[in-house]
């Protein structure tokens, strides 16, 4: 069974390298086929270099430049739509989901035939407490807006089966959330528990703008803001009107009390703050839909170095291979690019 290996790569030029041969190891050893796609996300450093020569090392193992930054579940969805494998699987590029446990997710998928989705579940993390804090909440609300099982802690270590693979690559919007993709296309899903290491080198990527941004992301696959946006207004609309039936019962029992100006003030200033607050939620549905409807790219790719033999796409015809690929063009999920030119066209 070949198990295809999605890595987004982020400054990682000192990792990834021993990622990919640990992985490859147990891989092995566990008797699958190893496939790795590797995609460099904007990274300035030496990391596509080490892609490049693992490619030239491996011929199991696909190279992936993206023209610029544009995130972690982009770089996923990127390599997603390069994978030939039975089972895919998705692991950073730092040692933390580190390769060791790698056939933890892998075994529990393949002895149970009814499972679609295995994500790692660590009983300890190695991150900092603000970070913690910040995944727990961001858990508990893509619970609510995604209808994620109330049991499954979803994390970016995980393995799928192919059929969920070609699923999630059919969403070509500009704002991907690969764990929002999962839950609308599978419920069938658990965790494994594995042991959740220290980064080796540097620190994480992600600041707590790119978080928010991400979470953001969430917005694309729930309605439920709106609605909350809905009923927030019907609340203050009714307590508006229980106030003003106050205001004239006690107004006709006591002609001489005075109608106060701060009071006003506050009531004014609650219901403009929640005004504004709902107006940008439905702005932020509104500007995602113009840059959808602009068709504004997942990713562009820059370069592709695939030495593969000949396999089928996702969508049935045949993807390039060997030296010609680098000349060949790739569809990014919105427009088709040319990877020689490396210019959109």
């Amino acid at each position: 069974m070949r198990v295809s290996v999605v890595i987004p790569c982020y400054y990682s030029q000192a990792t990834i390298a021993k990622v990919v041969r640990l992985t490859a190891e147990q891989l092995e050893q566990g008797g699958y086929e190893p496939e790795f796609v590797l995609v460099n996300d904007g990274s300035t450093d030496g990391t596509f270099e080490q892609i490049q020569m693992l490619c030239a090392e491996r011929p199991y193992v696909v190279g992936i430049d993206c023209a610029k930054n544009l995130g972690q579940h982009a770089a996923i969805m990127a390599g997603l739509r390069h994978t030939s494998g039975e089972l895919i699987l998705v692991m950073d590029d730092d040692m933390q989901t580190h390769p060791s446990q790698c056939l933890k997710l892998i075994d529990a998928i393949t002895q149970d035939e009814t499972c679609d989705v295995v994500f790692a579940e660590w009983p300890e993390h190695k991150e900092a407490l603000w970070r913690r804090m910040g995944s727990d909440f961001a858990a508990w609300s893509t619970r609510i807006m995604t209808k994620r099982p109330k049991d499954i802690y979803s994390s970016n270590y995980f393995v799928m089966r192919d059929y969920i693979r070609d699923e999630v690559v059919r969403y070509t919007g500009p704002y991907p959330y690969v764990q929002g993709l999962l839950f609308r296309s599978t419920h069938n899903m658990k965790n494994v528990e594995v042991e959740h290491f220290d980064r080796e080198v540097g620190t994480s990527g992600y600041k707590l703008k790119s978080l928010v941004r991400l979470w953001a992301n969430v917005l694309g696959f729930s309605m439920l803001p709106l609605r909350a946006a809905s009923i927030v207004g019907a609340i203050v609309g009714a307590l508006g009107l229980v106030a003003a039936v106050v205001v004239i019962i006690r107004r006709a029992l006591d002609p001489t009390m005075a109608l106060g100006w701060p009071s006003l003030m506050v009531v004014t200033l609650i219901c403009a703050g929640a005004i504004l607050m709902f107006m940008g939620v439905i702005g932020e549905y509104i500007g995602r839909l113009f840059m959808t409807a602009n068709n504004a790219p997942q990713f562009v790719l820059r370069k592709v170095i695939d030495s593969r033999p000949a396999r089928e796409d996702l969508s049935g015809g045949a993807l390039p291979s060997g030296p010609d690929e680098e000349q060949g063009r790739f569809d990014s999920g919105q427009g088709t690019f040319d990877s020689q030119m490396k210019v959109a066209v």
